[in-house]
C-alpha cells in the first residue's frame, strides 16, 4: 500500500464539553486555517450520502450532543478530511471523569504530511486538550498490542515495544497513554512528564513546537513513523525510554 493510499489520523483526548462550549466550532476552524483551501461544510445523511451545510458553524452548535459533534468532510474523495468529535465513557485515568476525544483524518500524502504539526497544534489548541497524537493508520494496531490486560501473561509486544498499562490502572489524567509520530502534550502533560529538559532533549527539540497555551507538538522522526525502518523503531524506543511515564509505566 502506498502512502497516498494510507490516513493520517490524529486523535486528541480534552476535557468533557459542557453546556453552549465553543470547542466544537474552534476546532473546525482551526482545521480550515492550517490546511489551505479547506473546507468542512459536509457531513453524511442518514443513507450515507455527502449532504452540504450552508450555515454549518450554526449547524455544528445546535448538533453537539451526547457529548461530542458530528462527523464533517471536506467535498474532494481524492483527498478526504473528516474530523468528529465523540464523548469516551472511561475517564483517562482511574477514578477519572469521561473525556472528549476529536478525531481527525488526512491523507498521508505530501499534503496531509507537510500539514500535519498544524493541525495536530490547531486542534489541540482548539479543544483545549490534555494530549493527543498523530500516526499513521495501521499503527493502532500495534499500540493495542502494548496494553498489558490481566490474563497476558507473559506479554511480549511486537518489535521490542513497552508493555503499557491500561487507563484504568493509571493514577494521572495528564500522562499520555503511549507515544505517536507527532506527539501533543499540554502545559500539565509536558510537565508530568518532564519535558523539555535541556540536557537531555536536544534531539526532542529540534523536531518541537511550543503551542500559544504553553503545550508542545514533539515530532519523533522526520517521516510518518514506519517500525520497518530501523532508525524510526530506534527513536521510538529512545522516546520510550525517556519518558518512563508514558503508559504508566513509572510513577511520575
Amino acid at each position: 500500500m502506498t502512502a497516498a493510499q494510507r490516513t493520517l489520523l490524529i486523535i486528541v483526548h480534552a476535557p468533557a464539553l459542557k453546556d453552549h462550549d465553543d470547542r466544537p466550532t474552534a476546532v473546525v476552524h482551526a482545521m480550515e486555517r492550517t490546511l489551505p483551501g479547506l473546507r468542512l461544510g459536509w457531513t453524511m445523511s442518514e443513507k450515507g450520502d455527502i449532504s452540504a451545510l450552508p450555515r454549518r458553524d450554526e449547524w455544528v452548535a445546535a448538533n453537539t450532543t451526547n457529548g461530542g459533534f458530528p462527523f464533517l468532510c471536506n467535498d474532494d474523495d481524492n483527498h478526504l478530511v473528516t474530523v468528529a468529535g465523540l464523548e469516551n465513557p472511561s475517564g483517562l485515568a482511574a477514578g477519572t471523569p469521561p473525556h472528549l476525544e476529536v478525531h481527525a483524518d488526512l491523507p498521508l500524502d505530501a499534503a496531509g504530511i507537510a500539514g500535519a504539526v498544524d493541525v495536530l497544534a490547531g486542534l489541540s489548541e482548539g479543544a483545549r486538550a490534555i494530549w493527543g497524537h498523530a500516526t499513521p493508520s495501521g499503527y493502532g494496531g500495534i499500540v493495542a498490542q502494548q496494553f498489558r490486560h490481566p490474563s497476558d501473561e507473559p506479554h511480549v509486544p511486537p518489535y521490542g515495544l513497552p508493555s503499557l498499562k491500561l487507563p484504568w490502572d493509571r493514577s494521572m489524567p495528564e500522562i499520555p497513554h503511549f507515544l505517536g509520530w507527532l506527539n501533543y502534550w499540554s502545559a500539565d502533560a509536558a510537565q508530568a512528564i518532564g519535558f523539555p529538559d535541556l540536557a537531555r532533549d536536544a534531539d526532542l527539540l529540534s523536531r518541537s513546537r511550543r503551542t500559544s497555551s504553553g503545550g508542545w507538538v514533539v515530532q519523533l522522526t522526520d517521516a510518518p513513523l514506519d517500525l520497518d525502518n530501523p532508525a524510526h523503531l530506534d527513536a521510538l524506543l529512545r522516546a520510550y525510554e525517556r519518558f518512563p511515564e508514558i503508559g504508566g509505566r513509572a510513577a511520575p
